[in-house]
């Protein structure tokens, strides 16, 4: 496993655009600390101070960065369909099968490197989250500190299952440019499929199917922050009340999607005359 690794840490960091885009996928979530010291002044007539209003407090601030961080996963998301356009464009990938890398052990190498960013990724988003928190929390005790910290493991399971389905495309197309814009095609798709169920049934029911479709399972696995937000400052805008925790079926849905694509992604490329 470490070998596989280190073979597809050392062509990255031979690439001087996929060095870019990893320090850029690293530095970005240090923005969050920046953010928690914003102070925005609304035409001179009040000024909201971010790390006052409570935000950044345990435990809501688990939600807080892991969702806002997780936009930022476009940058690996290039360095990942990179990783296999790069082996095509180069012919890197004949060359290692020649010398002796099965086409398991490609596709294996690609997973573990992208097992690796998102669970070092993970572990900066947590170290990051711990120390705004405990700044900014006035109650610093082990429940509130540790009580949602199972966003950081949704974190790093979106990171992966999104990661995987840019493998999976990547291998599919060969091409990073297309395999991204793929990605845009399957996110119209799967909202064309909740339209058109929903005309035939009803929204709840579309809602609920939408819910195993790829993106939106991913998507849903850390829900928007916005409208806990609110809550936690107007606690009786009861209609903003929804069900933001992470869910373990939730979990499971992008794991099997995971599995999925690291499996197709090695299938096809067990089919293909390279």
């Amino acid at each position: 496993m470490f070998r596989l690794l280190s073979i597809e840490l050392q062509k990255l960091l031979e690439n001087r655009s996929s060095k870019i885009l990893i320090f850029f996928s690293f530095i970005l979530p240090f923005f969050i600390i920046l953010l928690s010291s914003f102070k925005i002044n609304f035409f001179g007539l009040f000024t909201i101070d971010l790390g006052s209003v409570g935000i950044f407090d345990f435990p809501y601030i688990w939600h807080i960065t892991t969702f806002f961080t997780a936009q930022f996963k476009l940058f690996f998301a290039i360095v990942v369909v990179s990783m296999i356009g790069n082996e095509y464009s180069n012919k890197t990938i004949k060359q290692n099968l020649i010398d002796g890398l099965s086409k398991k052990e490609f596709i294996l190498s690609k997973f573990i490197t992208i097992v690796f960013f998102a669970l070092v990724s993970t572990l900066l988003i947590g170290l990051i989250t711990l120390c705004i928190g405990l700044y900014y929390s006035g109650d610093t005790e082990a429940y509130y500190m540790h009580s949602e910290i199972i966003f950081l493991l949704a974190y790093f399971v979106k990171l992966v299952g999104f990661f995987s389905l840019c493998l999976f495309l990547a291998v599919l197309i060969k091409r990073s440019a297309f395999a991204l814009g793929f990605m845009f095609i399957i996110f119209i798709v799967e909202w064309i499929l909740y339209a058109v169920i929903a005309k035939n049934y009803d929204d709840e029911i579309a809602t609920n199917i939408q819910n195993y479709f790829p993106l939106k399972s991913m998507w849903k696995l850390i829900d928007e922050p916005f409208r806990r937000i609110v809550l936690m400052k107007s606690p009786e805008k009861t209609e903003l009340l929804y069900d933001y925790a992470v869910h373990w079926n939730e979990i499971l849905i992008v794991l099997a999607w995971t599995a999925l694509f690291v499996y197709w992604s090695y299938k096809l490329l067990q089919k293909r005359d390279l």
